[in-house]
């Protein structure tokens, strides 16, 4: 069997001519080592140990395992299990449903999203951020803020429910375009057909791909990229003039500051002191008039241009045009997007906004600067760099939710105003000190990670404010004693912090958060990185898989042909009583290669 690495490889640079079409991709399902990449990829995910409607999890992986998969994947008798389907809450109090696929389920489908990926990857538009490698929301903000200067309108655009309404026959139409193997065809049918279980009735699937499948961000990505072609051909239609035309009030007085220049500067040395003072007082008096104006004409109605950035089900567009113009362009791409790919677009949710105002998008507010400020370049020209620039924002009310929500802060009405206080967090109080310190500091930390883009992320200070004196007054609850005593017994040079106890038995401190909240800034250059995804992450093989392959349990130290993995879900559960439970905590691993008789000892099974 040939690497998998060099299968994924040779695959991408097929990919590269948008004519091939791939002809055998089935076979790839028969080679061992593809399955112990994809359980390279998969076993640390803690939602593994949660038992599948098979009733199994990922305890017990082997090459034994594997190759009874592939047997039925061989002979064609393989069969997705329904899908565990469960709800998460929505940040709006709506709730969204969630697919758990079995184990063996995520195994195969893991190998599929990783022949896919290499197959369109490379071909996906660059305006696409998605569940993408090396893209994020991130990256999908920093393109807007970098490439939607000067744009006069916002298109928001959402997708009602996406994951749930794509169209199965038109996905598979769309993938028969690229893959000519009907067997993988035949198995992604199986995979979007296998239903899901709720409350222990079957419910048969006839649209969407479930949200929780390992398999479908890469095929959502596949069908909205029909989407993404379509509006890079209306841009091209859309988008005319090389350039705006020049304003002629602005023109006027350029030129005569331009003029004045040159006449006193002929006769500067004869000019007294009075009359420079005077010539500058009028070369400054048009220049300040040329500043208030445009340079160019906003208005040319010969001049638009259409810009675009779509993550996942949501995109935003930024017109340079008029609001006709924008109100067209939505309407049209809703109408593609139900004729074409079966797909509504959220009436309440896609709006046409002025870019003055401010559009929701991934969690930011975005808007477009209007300022006649300007700014000293390095060759001493004056130029307005502000004006047009698109600035994003962190809505107030997030993080002010998020505080309220996590219990950190009440709301008290008091005399018509509100009056805000840091409160106890009376969950945490029997948490140890540590543990108590790492929440608050993983929640500051996520919140500023996510909004660090912000033009005013300066703001979170009032966030750690409220944070840092809830977390003091848990502390205070927790060792019932005054919020001074508090302070004063867990800083050490003005820096509050908790001592603790590695498993290796060395004494540690863990600090407070400092509460600085500087501006970032995202690289955009990834296209190469993209293009050496498969090599440079394949390559690096797990040490499990080469613990697993060894032969040797780690438990009794025998050789054997059948080695299986012992997995828990956390360490800290291990109370170290049983031989099994001491070696993982010693060896600091939440997996454990043993054989099948101490398997067994472990399990029971």
């Amino acid at each position: 069997m040939r690497n998998p690495i060099e299968v994924l490889k040779t695959l991408q640079e097929k990919a590269s001519d948008k004519d091939y079409q791939f002809e055998r991709l089935y076979r790839n399902l028969y080679n061992e080592d593809f399955y112990l990449l994809a359980y390279g990829n998969l076993y640390n995910k803690e939602g593994n140990m949660t038992r599948g409607t098979d009733n199994t999890t990922i305890d017990g992986m082997g090459l034994e395992r594997i190759r009874r998969l592939i047997d039925k994947l061989r002979n064609d008798s393989y069969q997705p299990c329904p899908a565990k389907r469960v709800y998460i809450p929505k940040s709006n109090g709506k709730q969204r449903p969630l697919g758990i696929p079995s184990v063996d389920d995520k195994l195969v489908q893991e190998v599929v999203r990783l022949i896919l990926e290499s197959v369109y990857e490379n071909n996906f538009s660059d305006n696409s951020h998605g569940f993408r490698p090396n893209r994020s929301c991130h990256t999908a903000l920093t393109q807007i803020q970098r490439n939607f200067t000067g744009v006069k309108w916002f298109i928001e655009g959402d997708i009602k429910g996406y994951f749930d309404t794509i169209d199965h026959h038109i996905l598979v139409n769309i993938l028969r375009k690229r893959v000519k193997d009907e067997r993988f065809i035949s198995l992604i049918w199986k995979f979007l057909k296998a239903g899901y279980m709720e409350n222990w009735k079957y419910n048969a699937t006839y649209s969407g791909t479930p949200q929780g499948s390992v398999i479908s961000p890469v095929l959502a990505n596949i069908y909205l990229n029909e989407f993404d072609s379509y509006v890079e051909e209306y841009i091209n239609k859309f988008n005319n003039g090389k350039k705006r035309e020049r304003n002629k009030e602005y023109r006027w007085y350029s030129d005569e500051a331009s003029k004045l220049r040159v006449k006193y500067r002929a006769k500067w040395e004869s000019l007294t002191t009075e009359e420079k003072g005077k010539a500058k007082a009028e070369v400054e008096e048009l220049t300040a008039k040329a500043r208030q104006v445009p340079a160019t004409n906003p208005m040319d109605s010969s001049y638009r241009r259409l810009l675009y950035c779509r993550y996942a089900d949501d995109f935003l567009c930024g017109v340079i045009g008029s609001k006709a113009d924008a109100e067209t362009i939505k309407t049209d791409f809703g109408n593609f997007l139900k004729e074409k790919l079966n797909l509504d677009m959220s009436e309440e949710k896609t709006l046409v906004t002025h870019a003055q105002e401010k559009a929701s998008f991934l969690g930011y507010e975005i808007s477009v600067s209007r300022s006649n400020d300007y700014k000293k370049m390095s060759n001493g020209q004056k130029v307005r760099a502000f004006n047009g620039r698109v600035r994003l924002f962190m809505p107030h009310a997030k993080w002010v939710k998020k505080l309220v929500g996590c219990g950190a802060m009440e709301i008290i009405q008091k005399d018509g105003k509100e009056i805000w206080k840091p409160k106890v967090r009376k969950d945490l109080i029997n948490q140890e000190p540590i543990e108590i310190l790492s929440i608050y500091n993983a929640e500051i930390r996520g919140l500023y990670n996510y909004y660090c883009l912000a033009n005013n992320v300066a703001k979170l200070q009032k966030y750690y404010y409220i944070m840092e004196y809830s977390m003091y007054q848990t502390f205070a609850m927790k060792f019932r004693e005054n919020l001074r005593q508090t302070i004063n017994r867990h800083s050490v040079n003005g820096v509050f912090g908790v001592s603790y106890v590695t498993k290796g038995g060395d004494v540690k401190r863990a600090t407070f958060l400092k509460g600085s909240f500087p501006k970032r800034t995202v690289s955009l250059d990834f296209k190469d990185e993209i293009q050496s995804y498969s090599a440079t992450k394949y390559n690096r093989q797990s040490d499990l898989i080469g613990r697993l392959l060894s032969g040797k349990c780690e438990l009794c130290g025998q050789w054997t042909n059948h080695a299986k993995v012992h997995h828990v879900r956390k360490l800290k559960g291990l109370t170290g009583k049983n031989e099994w439970e001491g070696k993982m905590i010693q060896m600091n691993r939440k997996t454990l290669v043993v054989c099948d008789t101490c398997f067994e000892k472990i399990t029971g099974k």
